[in-house]
């Protein structure tokens, strides 16, 4: 696992297509919705691409996304080169069916690299297996409703093995079009078997082209690390593992959902992930123009004005603390231990279980405010022991109070 994967901590997710252009969820659409997108609409498969052919963005938009992203302390970013509709982003050799062919006519995969890299973020791409368009998958129509996971499409092997062609080609294109790239994020690999897939062997391939790739665990039966979706489990998975997520219930522009997470919940959010050894992967949905909607900006500029007092408890940091130690997520840098406090109202806030002589600072970050706190231990622990484990309670005034998540910084004294 590279390095900087570890201790990234948030990074952006960035959905957009043809179907942006009228506010529509990427793909899910044209099959009828999906019952995890309580927000999908459901749209005839013509009515649903007629935007292909029209969708004509403001060129430069790429640049404000990573910008944006740079401000919020991201360090990667992972850009949709073709969602499940089949709508390539780039300019590939493989099918007509792209950005390229139509009034736009250029690369915006390409112009999303040069935006990523200028902002000095690490570089990603999102790729689907599946392709609904595509006449050898072969393409999804109004009659294959309603779509069912599990359910597997009929090719004949002849027009699955151009299908196989075709993927395996558009991955080296992406592979070797556009310098290094970071990050591999395949999905819709679940209407397949690896087998049938040719996982291993696509795997072999892209290593060979990028030996410092990523590659997550969508393409079956492979790949470096776990992502669960829409969700910060309980327990960090046993590797590396990042959580992608929407802002409200939708991944593409959907003005019609309004069910929308507060800058609060992604904050805590963020908290939460970093305190498990994760990162968020934090979705945005350009609009048909490129631009971000106002209510994506307002949490992004949330998330700025939050990172930028308290992003280094987030960054580059490990887990902390163990749960029953402290009410709330922690993070760890070396000596230095990062408390989230996450409820209020409150006046003090107790941690368990330290070596409470080896408290040298105890401060709210984002401030030079050192806090008052005094430390408790079992007597006989206190009279016989050199470094007693105890209980730290830390006064916390109304004027440290942050309006997102407060964080206290306990600076410990090496171990002896």
């Amino acid at each position: 696992m590279s390095d900087w994967f570890a201790g990234a901590r948030l990074g952006m997710f960035i959905h957009w297509g043809h179907c942006s252009t009228r506010g529509l969820e990427l793909s899910w659409p044209l099959v009828g919705g999906n019952q995890a997108l309580p927000r999908c609409q459901d749209l005839p498969v013509a009515d649903y691409q007629s935007t292909a052919t029209t969708f004509c963005p403001q060129p430069g938009s790429p640049r404000i996304w990573l910008e944006a992203a740079k401000r919020a302390g991201m360090r990667y970013a992972v850009f949709t080169t073709r969602h499940h509709d089949g709508f390539s982003m780039f300019d590939t050799k493989l099918s007509d069916f792209s950005v390229a062919r139509g009034p736009y006519g250029g690369d915006i995969v390409r112009e999303f690299v040069e935006a990523t890299r200028a902002a000095g973020l690490k570089v990603g791409f999102y790729y689907s297996l599946s392709d609904w368009h595509h006449p050898d998958y072969p393409a999804f129509t109004d009659a294959s409703r309603p779509y069912r996971f599990g359910m597997e499409s009929k090719p004949t092997e002849e027009q699955w093995a151009r299908y196989l062609e075709y993927v395996f080609g558009q991955v080296r294109e992406l592979l070797t079009g556009y310098g290094e790239i970071d990050v591999l994020w395949f999905d819709g690999g679940w209407e397949r078997t690896g087998a049938r897939w040719r996982s291993l062997e696509l795997e072999k391939m892209i290593r060979e082209l990028q030996p410092g790739i990523l590659i997550n665990d969508r393409l079956p039966g492979c790949g470096d690390y776990d992502t669960p979706e829409q969700f910060v489990p309980a327990l960090p998975p046993a590797r590396a593992w990042e959580t992608c997520l929407t802002m409200n219930e939708s991944w593409g522009y959907n003005p019609s959902d309004t069910d929308e997470k507060s800058s609060h919940d992604l904050i805590h959010t963020i908290c939460e992930v970093a305190s498990r050894g994760g990162n968020l992967l934090l979705n945005v949905g350009p609009t048909g123009d490129g631009s971000l909607p106002p209510n994506q900006v307002e949490r992004l500029d949330a998330i700025t004005r939050w990172m930028g007092r308290n992003g280094d408890a987030i960054l580059d940091t490990t887990p902390g603390l163990e749960p029953w130690q402290f009410d709330g997520p922690t993070t760890r840098k070396g000596d230095r231990i990062f408390l989230h406090v996450l409820a209020r109202p409150y006046e003090s806030v107790k941690v368990r279980n330290i070596p409470v002589r080896r408290v040298k600072a105890v401060r709210a970050v984002g401030t030079d405010t050192p806090l008052e706190h005094r430390a408790r231990c079992a007597v006989l622990d206190t009279l016989f022991k050199a470094n007693p484990m105890g209980e730290l309670t830390i006064r916390v005034p109304a004027s440290v109070i942050d309006e997102f998540a407060t964080v206290i910084e306990l600076t410990m004294e090496p171990e002896a």
